[in-house]
């Protein structure tokens, strides 16, 4: 850790407004930013945020839902309990994880015994706004942080838009460079409005952007039925000669960067 960043740590603004509010990191101020922007959460709205350690985002999400809110948080690093909110430590692909979530969003919160959100045995609930503030363990080498960053966010894309209600929000964090026209295109496929927004409360040194995507149509469009948002990524990235797709052999392959690159045995 260098000196320079340790005396601009210190001196960030938004660190010292989030130590004496009770924040638990100053990326709060980016969704709370985000919300004053887009109006995405309301009160009583049932929210998940992945990747929610340490739990900064989580809080805003409690305050803009209120009492009769539900909001879920899921990461693999473990979180000081928020109050009004319910944790789930683990990976959001996981189905053991999955059905964690299922079983809270069902069951709602409850105060005094009394269910919150009641439903039916057999009524399916969906959340009304997904957040994610979610981001890789960058390793210097962009190329290969891009595409891990694509990745991720295709993965949580797909792995949360189930549970996500006709109509509901979807933000994300993403990083600007090659690659994040194919996340957005096909984003633009699923919800009825998508745009970037960068937070004042991000560094100004960062490349990362917010993708706000509102309106979540019933279905996707004809182009992108039967596709996942990792498939779409991957096409578009061949088709910019990004990635080129192997005609033989398995496809039991990681990415470094943007070049597949056989696992060894």
């Amino acid at each position: 850790m260098s000196k320079r960043w340790f005396q601009a740590h210190q001196r960030d603004t938004w660190r010292r407004q989030a130590r004496s509010k009770g924040y638990r990191t100053r990326s709060a101020f980016k969704l709370k930013q985000i919300q004053e922007k887009f109006l995405l959460i309301r009160e009583g709205d049932l929210i998940l945020d992945v990747g929610s350690h340490p739990g900064g985002w989580t809080q805003v999400a409690v305050e803009e839902t209120g009492p009769n809110g539900l909001v879920i948080g899921i990461d693999l690093l473990t979180s000081a309990p928020v109050e009004g909110a319910q944790m789930v430590l683990g990976d959001v692909t996981d189905p053991n994880c999955q059905e964690s979530i299922l079983d809270l969003l069902h069951e709602g919160l409850k105060v005094d015994g009394t269910n919150l959100h009641p439903v039916a045995d057999d009524e399916t609930r969906m959340f009304n706004t997904i957040v994610s503030d979610i981001s890789p363990r960058l390793t210097g080498q962009y190329d290969r942080d891009q595409a891990i960053s694509l990745e991720l966010v295709a993965m949580v894309f797909d792995f949360t838009l189930p549970l996500l209600a006709p109509g509901g929000a979807f933000v994300t964090k993403i990083f600007q460079g090659t690659g994040i026209e194919g996340i957005i295109n096909a984003a633009k496929q699923r919800f009825s409005r998508v745009q970037r927004f960068s937070p004042e409360a991000s560094r100004s040194s960062s490349s990362e952007v917010f993708l706000v995507c509102r309106n979540k149509l019933p279905h996707p469009k004809k182009g992108s039925r039967g596709t996942s948002i990792a498939q779409e990524l991957d096409i578009h990235l061949e088709s910019e000669g990004i990635i080129q797709q192997k005609d033989s052999g398995p496809r039991d392959s990681v990415k470094s960067g943007f070049r597949r690159i056989p696992k060894k045995e």
